[in-house]
């Protein structure tokens, strides 16, 4: 069974200071909670730094994602509220910028890959429709003139992740929640069956409640019994950010092409992402990587070859074995997870919070979370094997 809190916790240890540490810490703190995080480095500067900020549940889904997509989207709808309370609370804006998003085409075949993924959308319910050449470009008239047309999602839109993870780092400090930076957890303190609290600059800290939520880092830390360890792995992913006019900007909406995806910022960066390695925790940035990217942008958007680069850097995504998030309690008592978002960690900031705060306030999952827990992998790992006779 799993282990579900019998009561309201007095203290909660947060492990990991990125959007999902940060913004847990805000909603407990908020509610009373008294609450410690620890980050291993500072806060924002791991995964949620390095993202994009798309929160692109509709673009994104894929066959076979059905459950994902219901969790992310519910997540998407939380977006507006979450982001006026956030700047509210913070005093900083987070940039939540609602344009939806463009998935061009430019050939034959791009076109006739974006009709089955839209047969796809359509199945599901999204709101999305097909664009054709023209008005592609009457929305975004820098576009190579060999785009052949495009899908337009109106409800996938984007928020600046960096400003997101700075109004998150203020908000949990003004709610009450001492934040802990430079601070690893050595080890999580287990006795008698259940998480009772961490090792930090050598020193023991107790608590009633141990979240989880050190990204690609998860599985590392000490302490905890293998079964209770989240089977989580980095995945690199590389990025490029060019600097456009902002009061001239080349592109307006996030836009998606062959092989990268762009999304412009309102100072006029326009980011362009990401690859998907399997590299371990290795972060450098690698001339194949680069060139794919602005390759990719370039055929798409001819424009960009006269922009200034302005920075390059390379992040890893926390990516669960079927890279869906691992959210809620497990096997072992006073441990929660809030791990492996792999891409969608800042489009599911809003939801995460809500639903682990929950649990820790009074015991229960909402159902929308139910799928996501550590319980799954174990599951398929019990399941009897078919031998064909």
């Amino acid at each position: 069974m799993s282990a579900e809190a019998s009561s309201r916790p007095d203290k909660v240890i947060i492990i990991g200071g990125g959007v999902i540490g940060l913004s847990i810490a805000w909603r407990l703190a908020a509610r009373g909670v008294d609450v410690i995080l620890f980050e291993a480095g500072r806060c924002g500067t791991g995964a949620s730094h390095a993202a994009a900020g798309m929160l692109a549940a509709c673009a994104e889904v894929e066959p076979g994602e059905e459950q994902l997509l219901f969790l992310n989207r519910a997540s998407q709808a939380l977006w507006p509220d979450f982001a006026r309370e956030l700047e509210a609370a913070s005093g900083l804006a987070v940039d939540l910028r609602t344009e939806g998003t463009l998935v061009c085409a430019f050939s034959a075949d791009d076109q006739a890959r974006l009709w089955h993924h839209l047969a796809l959308q359509e199945r599901l319910g999204l709101p999305v429709s097909w664009l054709d050449a023209a008005e592609v470009r009457r929305r975004e008239p820098f576009l190579s003139p060999g785009i052949v047309g495009g899908l337009w999602s109106p409800e996938d839109h984007q928020v600046d992740n960096r400003k997101l993870a700075a109004a998150l780092h203020v908000a949990a400090g003004r709610a009450g929640a001492a934040i802990h930076e430079d601070s690893p957890v050595e080890s999580v303190i287990v006795e008698d069956g259940r998480a009772r609290g961490v090792v930090a600059r050598g020193r023991r800290i107790d608590a009633d409640v141990v979240i989880l939520a050190a990204g690609a880092w998860s599985r590392r830390i000490a302490g905890l019994p293998r079964a209770a360890l989240p089977p989580v792995r980095p995945v690199k992913g590389q990025l490029v950010a060019l600097q456009m006019d902002p009061a001239a900007p080349v592109l307006s909406h996030v836009t998606w092409v062959p092989g990268a995806y762009l999304v412009p910022r309102r100072d006029g960066r326009l980011i362009i992402g990401a690859t998907v390695e399997e590299k371990g925790f290795d972060t450098r940035m690698t001339a194949g990587g680069l060139l794919a990217l602005l390759d990719a942008a370039w055929r798409a958007l001819p424009v960009v070859e006269e922009l200034p680069i302005a920075e390059t850097w390379a992040g890893l995504r926390p990516g669960s074995r079927d890279d869906a998030p691992i959210l809620g309690p497990g096997e072992l008592a006073g441990l929660v997870y809030a791990t492996g978002h792999h891409r969608n960690g800042i489009l599911l900031t809003p939801v995460t919070a809500a639903v682990v705060a929950d649990h820790v306030l009074n015991g229960r999952l909402a159902d929308v979370a139910r799928p996501f827990t550590l319980a799954r992998f174990q599951a398929r790992a019990d399941a009897p094997s078919e031998v064909s006779s």
